[in-house]
């Protein structure tokens, strides 16, 4: 096997349609939208594609994404692109890689987490969701407001409101819970809703499964794959996700990696 840098996005794309679901984020990567913020690698044996790595550039800290259901490949690659990777980045790992990476990085807050996926298009419960609106780029402020007050460790990137895949609630004249996506390629036909959060003065309400409702309906209307990440403790989300037909497809965890 030979570490290699990759720029090919046909070949990126063949590989990760393999597994879908697991790569949600690394196929809406590929889209012209955030293709400058990426770097890839990969292996090849006989000259196939066996593994990827992605390396998100995005506006604070650089995301590393090492997910297969390979162990042994990705342990290859990831010991081949140690040296090459940043002081320090957002990690997310696949199950047991983190004694590849433990001699060179201090792996700090990690977490497990869970890939979770729309497989079937048909709710099997309706939410209602009249209450619901389509945010625009006039929201920003407020949503703003509602992420700093409610979910400050939220990662949310304002261009995604270019996507017109925001939606919320407003009681009293302000945002209180709001759901959008973290990734949306038409071209690539992959969705990964993001940004998820009910204000605290209004949790237990229903209020995040009928936004998160909304904003699916909408994105299914592109006939876009739909993925999400979610905490493995954050039971009431997973109970909301799995009310609208969501799934766990695999597990992972997210550190903050630091060389030693």
């Amino acid at each position: 096997m030979k570490d290699l840098s990759l720029n090919n996005k046909e070949e990126i794309k063949n590989f990760l349609e393999q597994d879908p679901y697991l790569h949600i984020y690394s196929l809406g990567d590929l889209d012209d939208f955030f293709w400058p913020f990426t770097i890839w690698y990969g292996y090849r044996t006989n000259n196939k594609l066996k593994a990827v790595i992605l390396i998100y550039k995005g506006p604070d800290l650089p995301t590393v994404c090492a997910l297969s259901r390979d162990y042994d490949v990705m342990a290859g690659l990831l010991s081949s692109v140690t040296h090459i990777l940043l002081d320090r980045f957002f990690l997310h790992l696949s199950p047991n890689l983190e004694n590849i990476l433990n001699k060179t990085f201090h792996l700090e807050s990690g977490s497990e987490h869970y890939k979770m996926a729309l497989t079937d298009n048909d709710f099997p419960v309706v939410p209602d969701t009249s209450n619901v609106i389509r945010l625009t780029h006039d929201d920003l402020p407020d949503l703003e407001k509602l992420y700093k007050e409610s979910y400050p460790d939220n990662w949310f990137d304002p261009r995604m409101l270019e996507t017109n895949q925001f939606f919320g609630i407003k009681k009293e004249d302000r945002i209180v819970s709001a759901a959008g996506v973290h990734v949306f390629s038409r071209l690539y036909k992959v969705a990964a809703p993001g940004n998820i959060v009910t204000h605290h003065n209004y949790r237990g309400k229903g209020y995040g499964t009928q936004v998160t409702a909304a904003l699916c309906k909408s994105l299914l209307k592109f006939d876009v794959r739909i993925g999400l990440n979610v905490q493995s403790v954050n039971i009431p989300a997973i109970k909301s996700y799995t009310k609208l037909g969501f799934e766990v497809i695999a597990p992972y965890s997210e550190f903050v990696a630091q060389r030693r």
